[in-house]
């Protein structure tokens, strides 16, 4: 307990921040009081530094070296600006690095970001910070545009109110290959951290008060403008996009302005954003999880679109990087798995590009729908690693998507998901449905027509105590389930070996012989054990109704063999 007393106390005179310090010093008087509560929470603090890795940092705010705090982001920044420094010296390549900074409306996002600024620029590199708070594609796109070396987003995504996060892009002079202006892979995680590791005391890290430059609007024109492109020209298709009825949501995100702008400037003018949740708000006052996918998150933009009778819902996360749609589908109002409308998107994508060398991506754990549409069209297709630090590196990728509502739909601009363009594109595939007086339920029903029926669901075990995440793997892996839904199960593979070319990651994958499919995973960014569960059922005919029944009884019998599997 001293060793623990005395790297608090150490902590406290290194924190740069009167707030942080105060709130360890109050913990800290508490253990030393012999609060059994306080000394448990101080050893949390104090468990280890929070693991910088490919999704950056992400965790709770508060003080210590387990937690977002400034002291912590201020090392992670000496880290990378000392990692850029030496990146360049080996290219052979003089002069500072150009850094883009962005940062969302989270608690304590714009000192972040301010504080990666001061280091960057007293490291001699060039800062140049978005102008406000805006969404992870704005800063994706910047990074591009301004052919900056690196790109640095402060936002947590979807997380909880009491988190905040740090995403890393390489580009520029440093990354020049298909993953240039995309989140950072292995081995650039492990360079940037190990320079984190070594940096002695935040006492130690120069910080500049000033010579960072803060950028103009124009950055945020240029991503509207470009965007609003990728829909074509609006002229032929304005009284269309006019007729559209829009139902918003950026759930208390930043990415209310820029979409509606996007939308706009595309010819849709009959938008209505759920008032509640339009401005930004840090503590997410309206819902328990900020995250389109989690229940009741929805909930007042489904009742907005039945009050006014929209054609489309549509749902940002909070840093707008996710897209989540919602449509009427046997008279009631059901949002779209993230699979469906990811084969959306692609057939609509595939369908316009000429046959050849462009490739279609979505990560393995995704459905394998849009490997059927991109031979279909004469398309290439890739699966990935599960994110788009994997998604955005495929060469000659046209569309790429991921289930968890990731989009990339113009991969030219955005090396990431992107759910400001993914809402575009899906609005307008809306409005030309409408125009022919049809909709995504009907196009949902095309794809079966074609493809078969692709029906996937998930199933998840949540765990306080992070050992017993290795142990359900381990123990998975010794002893997979020999059925699946009633049929044999025909494939097991330790995906840690490889799997279908890609490189090693924890995970299993189980293939019946009625071709359902599981893959089972820790998550990279929540304490859970995802499973992902597909089956493929063939039309006979047209009768798309029998099909999707027989998916969902198998889809039942599926999700309880897994549960059972999983112990949960």
């Amino acid at each position: 307990m001293e060793e623990l007393l005395a790297r608090a106390e150490a902590w406290i005179e290194d924190d740069p921040d009167d707030v942080t310090r105060e709130e360890l010093t109050a913990v800290l008087e508490a253990a030393v009081g012999g609060s059994a509560e306080a000394l448990a929470d101080l050893e949390d603090r104090f468990a280890g530094f929070l693991e910088f890795g490919t999704a950056g940092l992400r965790g709770r705010i508060g003080a210590g070296p387990n937690r977002m705090n400034r002291a912590v982001v201020i090392r992670a920044a000496a880290g990378l600006a000392r990692y850029l420094t030496d990146a360049l010296a080996e290219l052979g390549v003089e002069g500072p690095a150009r850094v883009a900074i962005g940062y969302d409306a989270r608690h304590g996002s714009h000192a972040f970001a301010l504080d990666t600024a001061a280091v960057m620029t007293a490291a001699g590199h060039e800062a140049l910070l978005l102008p406000r708070a805006l969404p992870t594609p704005v800063l994706a796109f910047a990074t591009r545009l301004l052919d900056a070396d690196a790109g640095v987003m402060v936002t947590a995504s979807h997380n909880p109110p009491q988190d905040n996060g740090y995403k890393v892009y390489l580009g520029g002079r440093v990354v020049t290959d298909e993953g240039q202006g995309a989140q950072i892979v292995p081995p650039y995680d492990a360079e940037i951290a190990s320079r984190i590791a070594a940096v002695p005391a935040v006492a130690a890290v120069p910080r500049s008060t000033e010579g960072w430059r803060v950028l103009g609007e124009g950055v945020v024109d240029d991503y509207v403008a470009q965007v609003a492109e990728i829909g074509g020209d609006v002229a032929p298709v304005a009284e269309r996009r006019a007729a559209t009825r829009i139902v918003l949501t950026p759930l208390h995100g930043v990415g209310g302005e820029t979409v509606e702008r996007v939308l706009r400037a595309a010819g849709f003018t009959d938008l209505h954003t759920v008032a509640e949740q339009a401005e930004p708000d840090p503590d997410f006052p309206t819902v328990d999880f900020p995250n389109p996918e989690e229940k009741g998150a929805i909930d007042l933009a489904l009742a907005l679109a039945t009050s006014v009778g929209a054609d489309v819902m549509i749902a940002n996360d909070p840093d707008a990087d996710r897209c989540a749609v919602a449509t009427v589908i046997d008279g009631a109002w059901t949002m779209l798995h993230g699979d469906v409308v990811g084969s959306l998107l692609g057939e609509r994508i595939a369908s316009s590009t000429p046959a050849g060398a462009h490739v279609l991506a979505n990560s393995i754990v995704s459905s394998q729908q849009l490997g059927a549409i991109a031979k279909a069209h004469g398309l290439g297709h890739a699966n990935t690693l599960t994110g788009f630090k994997w998604i955005g590196r495929t060469p000659r990728m046209v569309f790429g998507y991921e289930e968890a509502l990731g989009y990339c739909v113009a991969p030219d601009l955005v090396r990431d998901k992107d759910g400001v363009s993914a809402a575009l594109l899906m609005a307008d595939f809306v409005s030309e449905l409408k125009a022919g007086g049809r909709s995504l339920a009907d196009a949902i029903d095309d794809l079966a027509r074609a493809y078969g029926v692709y029906l996937t669901s998930q199933v998840s075990a949540r765990y306080a105590d992070l050992a017993e995440i290795p142990a359900t793997m381990s123990r998975l892996m010794s002893a997979p389930p020999a059925t699946l839904a009633g049929s044999p199960v025909v494939a097991t593979d330790d995906m840690s070996q490889g799997f279908r070319g890609l490189p090693g990651t924890t995970g299993l994958h189980l293939a019946a012989e009625s071709g359902a499919r599981v893959i089972v995973r820790p998550s990279g960014t929540e304490p859970k054990v995802k499973a992902y569960l597909e089956v493929i059922v063939p039309v006979e005919g047209d009768d798309v109704a029998g099909a999707k029944g027989a998916a969902a009884t198998t889809m039942e019998l599926l999700r309880a063999d897994v549960t059972a599997a999983l112990g949960i």
